[in-house]
């Protein structure tokens, strides 16, 4: 599994992916800066993923761990891959609930 896919936790719901990446910029080439949004509101969600081009610049970056980002000591960590899970959290029968 790639180490170049940081995850930033506690992220100010007004920090944008332009702060994100001057604070992250500083470590290495990135490939992307996302702040995840909700799907219904469009608002942050609190977090984001910052991707470097290489190993070695994400591994300098978790120096930011504990840092005031936009008012708001950001959490940074080596993403790690979520679970596979059926879509939807639904039943072999198409239902979320009891079946009767």
């Amino acid at each position: 599994m790639s180490q170049n896919k940081l995850f930033i936790g506690n992220l100010s719901f007004r920090a944008t992916e332009n702060e994100l990446n001057d604070a992250f910029v500083q470590f290495g080439e990135l490939e992307e800066v996302k702040i995840i949004l909700d799907r219904e509101t469009g608002r942050s969600r609190g977090f984001a993923f910052v991707t470097y081009i290489d190993d070695s610049s994400a591994q300098d970056a978790l120096k930011l761990d504990g840092t005031n980002v936009g008012g708001r000591d950001i959490r940074v960590s080596i993403a790690s891959e979520r679970p596979a899970h059926p879509a939807g959290g639904r039943n072999d029968r198409g239902s979320r609930g009891n079946r009767f």
